[in-house]
């Protein structure tokens, strides 16, 4: 998408978010973690609380105890932009054990029946309602056909269960489980972008005994967390309004991505590209007319701008 320009003017305060303190950057930032197979998310959330010496962390995205790969850690601040992360497309590479042996026709046509609108009731163990939901498997893609094991890549709807798809395509070939899975990407972060706990907690000590800054290395700013969003940028005379939860009326714009849709969720930010807040658009990109052009659902800057 491009920006629509409504009022060029040069930013007169905040600072542009790589530029921010450590302390800063901690309170209001995001860690992608490589996380590994036995915690729960909600375990390794409070492990790089303590690791980091955070008052609140969350995640954008539960993954399975024995389920490794990208989860999102929220610190502080931050974890007021989890709505942003929730309901993003996922990838994952796994292995399924089958219970009987079939052909490379018979596999290719179970899998075939489960791409696309699918309709599956989550797990006994899940941590939500059991009732039937409709979620879209994009592609079921198989690497490796090794007798009994299948090697595949799935790419899916958030809130899709791979251990669920794998017993209903093995329902059609005499039973089969998932054996392992990695989830490799969340949304816009992948593998790449992931990073070890051990690696944070030796940044983390080294900031606070050497004053190295290292641990920018591994600490996003929270504006990663809108990548994906469009963004609404304001006018310097407008962050303080908005971040004490005034609407953004049009006047307060100066520049809009084209693309956004009425009631699309979007990301308000300054001039230097700061997170002043999470809203909904109450117009589209190239609406020219004047009044609310965005409700706020979360206020994510702390000290807004002075009242100009």
């Amino acid at each position: 998408m491009s920006f629509i320009i409504r009022s060029a003017e040069l930013p007169r305060y905040g600072k542009y978010p790589g530029a921010r303190p450590i302390e800063d950057l901690l309170e209001n930032g995001i860690v992608v973690l490589d996380k590994w197979q036995g915690p729960t998310s909600h375990d390794v959330a409070s492990m790089v609380k303590n690791v980091l010496g955070r008052t609140k962390t969350g995640h954008g995205g539960t993954l399975d105890p024995m389920v490794s790969g990208v989860l999102v850690i929220t610190l502080d601040n931050a974890c007021k932009v989890i709505p942003a992360l929730q309901g993003q497309d996922k990838e994952y590479v796994g292995i399924m054990r089958l219970h009987r042996d079939v052909t490379e026709n018979e596999l290719l046509g179970a899998v075939n029946k489960f791409i696309g609108e699918i309709t599956q009731r989550p797990p006994v163990r899940s941590a939500v309602l059991r009732r039937e939901r409709k979620r879209k498997v994009y592609s079921f893609e198989i690497i490796e056909h090794n007798e009994r094991d299948v090697l595949f890549r799935v790419r899916c709807e958030a809130g899709t269960y791979v251990r669920v798809l794998c017993h209903k395509i093995g329902e059609l070939l005499g039973g089969a489980h998932m054996k392992e899975l990695r989830r490799i990407s969340a949304g816009r972060f992948t593998e790449a972008d992931t990073v070890r706990i051990h690696d944070i907690a030796d940044a983390y000590i080294d900031w606070k005994e050497k004053g190295s800054e290292e641990i920018r290395n591994y600490v996003l700013p929270v504006e990663a967390a809108a990548e994906h969003l469009g963004k609404i940028i304001i006018k310097d005379s407008a962050v303080y309004s908005v971040a004490n939860g005034s609407p953004l009326y049009s006047t307060g714009i100066s520049r809009i991505e084209d693309g956004i849709k009425k009631d699309d969720m979007v990301a308000i930010l300054t001039l230097r590209g700061e997170f002043v807040a999470l809203g909904y658009s109450q117009i589209d990109g190239t609406d020219t007319r004047k009044g609310i052009a965005a409700k706020i659902d979360r206020v994510i800057m702390k000290q807004p701008y002075p009242k100009i």
